[in-house]
């Protein structure tokens, strides 16, 4: 597979799909970036800006707000959060592109999804975070084995299209993870999600600082993590990424003490609570909901109520 034939579309403008342009503009592929109303304006006018060890950098990158269903790629990959994605998936529907890449959180299973675009669907979740500030992206990478980008198919089956998909992320040197049970390390990763941002957003309104640097507050997402942890687990699904499944053999002291030092980092304080917390709130709701469905559809009654 040739890096220069692939075309790939990028329906989603935000942190996560500009993060994924910008690699893979770099490593030489045919990228198109899918963007609505501000976002649009200013990916014309001023390209993909973004800060790169501390400068202002910008890349140009072919970006549209239509989508015609003959304009095929060899991936389209969705990066739009939980509660748009179906009617993300929606207005692809009946675009001819053959492989849909859903980089989107999930916290019940495909179904949904497959009944819009059926065995197109390939899951998937980044490998990236941040923000974008006044049009300018700031991003945010972890190590590599906390970031790597997850993708596999439902079945868990090794195909071609993964392997080209695998072909793709090497060709842009971005590190990548192949599962055999995307719907189990979605769930997993959705549980950590609940447990940790829904708290950061309280009583329709964003905590203050002070409050969420509390012990009371590191122990609400102990408690509910652990909670939901075994919850999942009683509904069949395995733990994924495996060190979550250790979680519930520490004590909750030494997770109070772990949470109380996330929630003082400079990442929650500056990022998470005036941006993330906000903006985030109905996709942390929706996964929420979601998660209570999933785990009623099991005869699992959740002990756990989020704000």
């Amino acid at each position: 597979m040739s890096a220069k034939q692939d075309r790939i579309l990028i329906f989603g403008a935000g942190v996560i799909g500009s993060m994924y342009a910008i690699k893979l503009i770099e490593a030489g592929f045919d990228v198109s970036l899918f963007a609505h109303s501000n976002r649009y304006t200013s990916l014309r006018e001023n390209g993909l800006q973004y800060i790169e060890k501390g400068t202002v950098r910008s890349i140009q990158v072919n970006v549209m707000d239509t989508l015609e269903n003959d304009d095929v790629y060899d991936f389209i990959f969705v990066t739009v959060r939980y509660d748009r994605s179906e009617s993300a998936l929606l207005a692809l529907k009946d675009n001819q592109s053959k492989i849909i890449v859903t980089m989107i959180s999930n916290s019940i299973g495909f179904s949904s999804w497959l009944d819009i675009v059926g065995d197109r669907l390939l899951p998937a979740f980044p490998g990236f975070g941040g923000q974008i500030k006044d049009g300018l992206l700031h991003a945010r990478f972890l190590p590599n084995f906390i970031a790597a980008t997850a993708f596999g198919e439902i079945n868990g089956v090794a195909t071609e299209r993964i392997e080209n998909l695998a072909k793709l992320f090497k060709t842009a040197k971005l590190p990548y993870v192949i599962k055999k049970d995307m719907q189990a390390y979605l769930i997993t990763h959705s549980v950590s999600d609940i447990a940790m941002l829904s708290f950061l957003h309280s009583e329709n309104k964003i905590i203050d600082k002070k409050t969420a640097r509390t012990r009371k507050t590191a122990r609400k997402i102990t408690v509910t993590l652990k909670a939901y942890l075994r919850e999942i687990q009683k509904a069949g699904v395995l733990i994924d990424p495996p060190i979550l499944k250790m979680v519930l053999k520490f004590p909750n002291l030494l997770l109070d003490l772990f949470f109380m030092t996330w929630l003082r980092t400079k990442m929650v304080r500056d990022m998470m609570l005036p941006d993330y917390a906000n903006n985030a709130n109905n996709e942390i709701v929706q996964l929420s909901n979601d998660l209570m469905k999933f785990l009623s559809q099991h005869d699992i009654k959740s002990e756990i109520h989020v704000p």
